[in-house]
C-alpha cells in the first residue's frame, strides 16, 4: 500500500471494530476521515473492514391539493363537492347533494365556473381533448364527463369518484371550473339521442358551483 494513500499506524487507536488483541500479532489500525481501516497480519490476503455512517435519507413530502365547489341553483337542489389530488395522482370527489329525485343525474365539470346567469353560463363539458361525450371509463370522453351520481329515496346523493382526467393543477387544472348537477340521467352517449354525444341527453341544470381552492 503507498504510504502517500493510506499511513498505517502500529499504536492502537479507537475503531469502530470490537478486537481480541493478539500480543504476538498484533492488527495494525488507522483512522482517516471517519472511516475505520483494520489490517489483519495472519490473514492469507489483506482483508479491509470499512465502516462509515450512512448518509440520511431524503425525506419524501406529499404535497395534496384540493378544492371545494357548493352547488346551488333555482330549484332545492343544494349540496358540497370536494376534490383532492396527491402529487400528480388522480382526482378524488366527494360527493354529497340533497333535494334530488330519487334515481340517476348527470354530473359533470364544466368550462367555466362563471354563475353570473344561474348554471347555464358554466359553458358546455370540460373537453380539452376535443371529444364526444361519453362514460367516466371510457377513451372517448369529455374530461368533464362524471357519469351519473344516485338520489336515494330521500333526495340525497352521496358518491365518491376517483378521476385522472380531472388534475387540480397544470394547463388542465379544473380548479375555477363549474360542476353540475343536472336533471336527468346521463345515457353516457350511448343513447342514440341528437344530444347523446354532447350533453348525455341529462336535462337541465338544478345546481351548479365553482371549485375553489
Amino acid at each position: 500500500m503507498a504510504v502517500h494513500s493510506i499511513i498505517l499506524s502500529a499504536s492502537a487507536s479507537p475503531t469502530l471494530f470490537a478486537h481480541l488483541p493478539n500480543p504476538h500479532n498484533p492488527p495494525l489500525h488507522s483512522s482517516f476521515h471517519g472511516v475505520s481501516l483494520k489490517l489483519d497480519r495472519t490473514s492469507h490476503f489483506h482483508s479491509f473492514s470499512l465502516a462509515a455512517t450512512a448518509a440520511p435519507k431524503p425525506l419524501i413530502v406529499t404535497a395534496t391539493k384540493k378544492a371545494v365547489a357548493v352547488l346551488k341553483g333555482n330549484s332545492q337542489v343544494e349540496g358540497v363537492v370536494t376534490l383532492t389530488q396527491d402529487d400528480s395522482g388522480p382526482t378524488t370527489v366527494k360527493v354529497r347533494v340533497t333535494g334530488l329525485t330519487p334515481g340517476p343525474h348527470g354530473f359533470h365539470l364544466h368550462e367555466y365556473g362563471d354563475t353570473t346567469n344561474g348554471c347555464i353560463s358554466t359553458g358546455a363539458h370540460f373537453n380539452p381533448n376535443n371529444l364526444t361525450h361519453g362514460a367516466p371509463e371510457d377513451d372517448v370522453r369529455h374530461a368533464g364527463d362524471l357519469g351519473n351520481i344516485i338520489a336515494n329515496a330521500e333526495g340525497v346523493a352521496e358518491t365518491t369518484i376517483v378521476d385522472s382526467q380531472i388534475p387540480l393543477s397544470g394547463p388542465n387544472s379544473v380548479v375555477g371550473r363549474a360542476l353540475v348537477v343536472h336533471e336527468l340521467e346521463d345515457d353516457l352517449g350511448k343513447g342514440g339521442h341528437e344530444l347523446s354525444l354532447t350533453t348525455g341527453n341529462a336535462g337541465g341544470r338544478l345546481a351548479c358551483g365553482k371549485q375553489e381552492n
